[in-house]
């Protein structure tokens, strides 16, 4: 059921994929930022019981539908499946801003790649240069295939719906109230970071070593081992040093911003990015998606024995 639930997701997530700016989201994040405005205190525990509130009511919804239905009919609760898995994946979501930078770069069209990195990235890229440009959307869609794909479908494995549904709410919080919001997330946030840098240890290895597989072995490992550190979120820094050496790439580097150069750390060793790397990039997340697919296909086969 696992295997044909997440095929059957991805699939509807391609034919008709879920909208950013749809209801349930919109509803969500209202919830979300009246338990901000509610109980924001600037205090740690009022970031745990918020997270608590956030998290706990959906998960619990979740499980107790899914038992009901399991207990009603397979084929119930593999619908339910797909349809937690729908509402939790999210590959079309960040896909057509990817899409249309690598146009706008493969047309030399500068500006309108500028405008769309902007969008997607939420600052202005006025001053990146196409190399620069390419880089950043290569980082942004790597990442954004970990949180809204690999995440996802690692918890699914684990935990069904429930483990589906709960990596992307804490996800979202971490984005809201956490780690993504830096020094401005304060003691409030510090909860909801914490939690999901535990709830995103493993998938995120897991992401790094699919990479792997699907690229340059050798020169993932080696990036990841030796360049990953340096990177301001290890975790970041893990799936972007894997990636960046399992396709022979450099990321990270200098960028030139409106307020000036921002430097960061070069991770890979190879050559410099340009929109051929940015398809060779979706190449390497669809490998490692079909790769992932496969290992739970044999993982199931293996159960049956």
């Amino acid at each position: 059921m696992t295997l044909i639930s997440l095929v059957a997701a991805l699939l509807l997530e391609q034919w008709r994929p879920l909208r950013t700016g749809n209801q349930l989201y919109v509803a969500f994040a209202r919830y979300v930022n009246r338990l901000a405005h509610n109980f924001d205190a600037g205090h740690y525990r009022d970031g745990v019981i918020s997270w608590l509130l956030a998290v706990v009511p959906v998960t619990l919804a979740t499980l107790i539908v899914y038992l009901v239905s399991r207990h009603t009919s397979g084929l119930l609760a593999l619908a339910w499946n797909v349809v937690v898995l729908y509402l939790a994946l999210g590959f079309r979501q960040f896909s057509h801003f990817y899409t249309d930078v690598m146009e706008a770069l493969r047309s030399n069209d500068l500006a309108r790649a500028r405008a769309v990195l902007s969008t997607w990235r939420g600052e202005s890229v006025q001053e990146l240069t196409a190399g620069e440009i390419a880089r950043v959307a290569i980082e942004l869609g790597l990442m954004r295939s970990h949180r809204h794909v690999f995440g996802v479908i690692a918890w699914f494995v684990v935990l069904g719906p429930v483990g589906a549904i709960g990596y992307r709410l804490a996800a979202l919080l971490n984005d809201r109230w956490g780690a993504a919001r830096g020094e401005e997330a304060g003691a409030f946030g510090l909860f909801a970071a914490r939690a999901f840098e535990v709830i995103d240890w493993v998938p995120v290895r897991l992401t790094a070593v699919g990479f792997a597989f699907a690229g340059d072995f050798m020169g993932s490992v080696e990036c990841w081992r030796e360049q990953a550190a340096s990177w301001r979120s290890h975790a970041q820094g893990i799936i972007l040093a894997a990636a960046a050496g399992a396709l022979g790439v450099k990321l990270g580097g200098v960028l030139h911003q409106d307020s000036g150069i921002e430097y960061r750390p070069q991770l890979g060793d190879g050559d410099e990015a340009d929109v051929d790397y940015m398809r060779a990039a979706v190449g390497l997340i669809w490998r490692a998606l079909v790769l992932w697919l496969f290992l739970i296909l044999f993982a199931t086969i293996a159960s049956w024995f």
